[in-house]
């Protein structure tokens, strides 16, 4: 669509990935060397190693014109704090270092350059888009890579990564799937960005799961602070079935917001639209801030990862966060993305405990993560495990081994789940294997 690198649309990366890999190996060992001694790590010790901490990166980017995730890095502090003062995990510290990716490749793939340099374990609970910049680096240096969002095709390929969550596949795969039933023409607007391109093909299978038409692609500027003419064009593409009310579902990341103002604008002069999107794009402070029950969102469809932020399963998260980060307002235990760090963490506690009085290393790490070590969360996921080949490979997901989604409505202003028996939650794992990217 675009000519871009590194969409949904192929297995190859993943194929290919090795001989990349190998190429970029001298260049990365020499980014380490030239850190080392700017970081202040002692040459020939190693993260894990001794009764020293066993440190870990956190990494997203903060103060951009774009998607910004500050509550990442500052969930894993906390969490790192909460350990530390129980007396670590198999009485060994936990430190956590932070690199801002300032959402960009370059960004990205220094702080991958710099988690080698520092000798870390693993990077965990991350959010970047580019995948193709710090994937390369990190298996260069056999680092694993626990929990990131789930935004880029790399973090359900790359053979080192090791996601908690389906990602944007499912997302939109278990939207399109509620929607199929009770929309018109469904207009999907998204970033025109490599991530972005990723979007439509999973919407669609979807949609097509629940005998639906593909939705419309619309592409807006990532850092669009207008987007007027985007309004419209959706608009149009959604109202053109006048027997059903069409929908529109804008998959922006922080710009939602930007485009809702539009979108206010716009929709006076187009008869009524339903609305549905997907958590990271909105959250409850977003229903809020737009009206909660006179706002736009009121009815509106919206899928995540995990059960709503009410539920009593997220009591140990926010207990941490009352604890260690009380008046951080960066951390809110509604984001996805603080929910997906939390859950990263959980793995890493799970992996380090098994491990037990055993050294400590990145290759320790990602021994124990792919000799069948399964993890609890606690019902905020199913028990999650590793193995070498998901059944979603075939599609093109080779890592992918959660794709359960939840389905919750927006209901007097409140994000609530929505029936349970109803279409676009549980397992997308079928629809997905239906989807036609290629």
């Amino acid at each position: 669509m675009t000519g871009r690198r590194r969409t949904f649309s192929s297995i190859l990366p993943f194929l290919s990935r090795p001989t990349r890999a190998a190429a970029l190996s001298a260049s990365a060992l020499a980014a380490c060397a030239s850190l080392t001694a700017g970081c202040g790590v002692i040459p020939g010790a190693t993260g894990g190693s001794g009764d020293g901490p066993i440190k870990v990166m956190t990494w997203a980017p903060d103060k951009t014109d774009a998607t910004n995730k500050p509550g990442m890095p500052a969930m894993a502090r906390a969490y790192a704090k909460w350990i530390n003062g129980q007396g670590g995990v198999n009485g060994r510290k936990l430190e956590v270092l932070t690199c801002n990716d300032h959402n960009d490749s370059v960004g990205a793939a220094e702080c991958a350059r710099r988690a080698a340099a520092e000798d870390v374990v693993a990077v965990v609970g991350s959010y970047s888009q580019f995948g193709d910049s710090y994937l390369a680096p990190l298996e260069s240096a056999g680092i694993p890579y626990i929990g990131g969002y789930g935004v880029t095709n790399e973090e359900f390929t790359g053979h080192l990564s090791y996601p908690v969550n389906g990602g944007q596949p499912a997302l939109l795969a278990g939207l399109g799937k509620a929607l199929a039933g009770t929309c018109g023409p469904v207009a999907l607007v998204r970033p025109d960005s490599i991530a972005g391109d990723q979007l439509p093909a999973v919407l669609d299978s979807g949609l097509k799961a629940g005998g639906h038409a593909q939705a419309g692609d619309q592409l807006a500027a990532e850092n669009a602070t207008e987007y007027g003419g985007q309004a419209d064009q959706a608009l149009r593409y959604a109202t053109q079935d006048v027997t059903r009310r069409g929908c529109v579902v804008p998959a922006l990341g922080d710009r939602t917001e930007a485009f809702m103002d539009s979108f206010r604008r716009a929709r006076e002069g187009f008869p009524k639209v339903r609305l549905a999107t997907v958590l990271g794009s909105v959250d409850q402070t977003v229903i809020n801030a737009t009206g909660g029950a006179s706002g736009p969102y009121e009815g509106a469809y919206i899928t995540g990862w995990y059960p709503p932020a009410s539920d009593a399963r997220w009591a140990p998260m926010k207990r941490v966060i009352n604890e260690e980060a009380f008046g951080d307002n960066r951390i809110d235990p509604a984001d996805a993305g603080v929910q997906t760090t939390w859950i990263a963490y959980t793995v890493l506690k799970a992996v380090l405990e098994k491990i037990g009085d055993g050294e400590v290393s990145a290759d320790t790490v990602r021994r124990t993560l792919d000799h069948g070590l399964k993890v609890s969360t606690g019902g905020l996921t199913p028990t999650l495990h590793w193995p070498d080949e998901t059944t979603l490979a075939a599609v093109g997901f080779p890592r992918l081994v959660n794709a359960d989604v939840t389905l919750q409505v927006v209901r007097d202003g409140r994000l609530v789940a929505a029936k349970q028996s109803g279409p676009g939650g549980g397992d997308m794992t079928k629809t997905l294997e239906t989807a036609d990217i290629g």
